[in-house]
């Protein structure tokens, strides 16, 4: 079972690999927002004078336990990502699919980009995740979605394991009788899903951190048991954890220091992880 993360620039790793050899890609790359993306790991303890009110007005103590940061600006955007996406089109296998986790602001200039690459008719789903967390601005229509592009790199011949994936409930289960309410029904293009809370166990402090909830379906929806899953913008290493939950291989490549310290403490107790450019056993100096 290969299980390898690798510290490097993505870009020549991936033109070492071998044509058709990966089954899915799921990348979440910058999203070019042109800001510090930055999050504050804390953990809260309850005290009487805390700055947080939780359940049944209980008071709790926050506690900050560091941060985690990077520069996410891009002068040519879709030039750092074209040679990539050349790169993840020859990869695949001829079954295989990548999804593309970008946001508002980049999303139509990286459709027509994977139009140009993979072809409109390999185009399958545009899928909003949707959530509802976070600050508000006054100013205009909060946004509160990201858009992930799904990809076939042969749009007659896919893995989509429909009956594998996790059902959702029924918006009217009066209408559908008693054993389809009881099973659910299959997620539409919209996923409605929490973002990993500040308090959720898991929670790593990495800023840019998806939730395990999203991996898990897109992982199940398109590979299968013993599969080989590629993220070479692995940030907190989420896709391997699904991967290792559901019995798929990875290869996980990311360049940022940071991400390999969440890594390293995310994998801890996951065995035969190869490390390639960093070592898991040294301390950060």
């Amino acid at each position: 079972m290969l299980r390898k993360i690798i510290f490097g620039d993505n870009l020549p790793i991936l033109r070492q690999m071998p044509a058709g050899s990966v089954d899915l890609i799921y990348i979440d790359p910058p999203f070019n927002t042109g800001k510090i993306q930055a999050r504050t790991q804390i953990r809260t303890e309850r005290s009487a004078g805390g700055d947080r009110v939780g359940f049944a007005g209980q008071r709790y103590q926050t506690i900050p336990l560091g941060s985690k940061a990077y520069l996410d600006v891009h002068d040519d955007f879709l030039a750092f990502l074209e040679p990539r996406l050349v790169e993840a089109h020859r990869l695949l296998k001829t079954n295989g699919s990548i999804y593309f986790h970008i946001d508002y602001r980049e999303v139509h200039y990286c459709k027509i980009l994977l139009d140009g690459i993979f072809g409109r008719e390999s185009f399958l789903n545009e899928i909003i995740w949707a959530y509802d967390y976070g600050g508000r601005t006054r100013r205009k229509w909060p946004p509160k979605h990201d858009t992930i592009l799904w990809y076939a790199r042969d749009p007659k011949n896919y893995t989509f394991n429909m009956d594998a994936i996790d059902r959702i409930p029924y918006m009217a289960p009066g209408l559908v009788g008693p054993e389809k309410a009881a099973r659910g029904k299959l997620p539409t293009d919209t996923w409605w899903h929490t973002i990993v809370p500040t308090n959720s166990r898991e929670k790593t402090g990495y800023p840019t951190q998806k939730p395990l909830g999203i991996l898990r379906r897109i992982v199940t929806a398109s590979s299968n048991p013993g599969d080989l899953v590629l993220d070479f913008f692995a940030g907190s290493g989420t896709t391997g954890i699904a991967c290792v939950e559901l019995g798929r291989q990875f290869i996980l490549v990311d360049h940022n220091p940071d991400a390999m310290q969440v890594m390293k403490d995310r994998f801890r107790d996951v065995p035969d992880v190869e490390w390639v450019g960093y070592s898991p056993g040294e301390e950060e100096k």
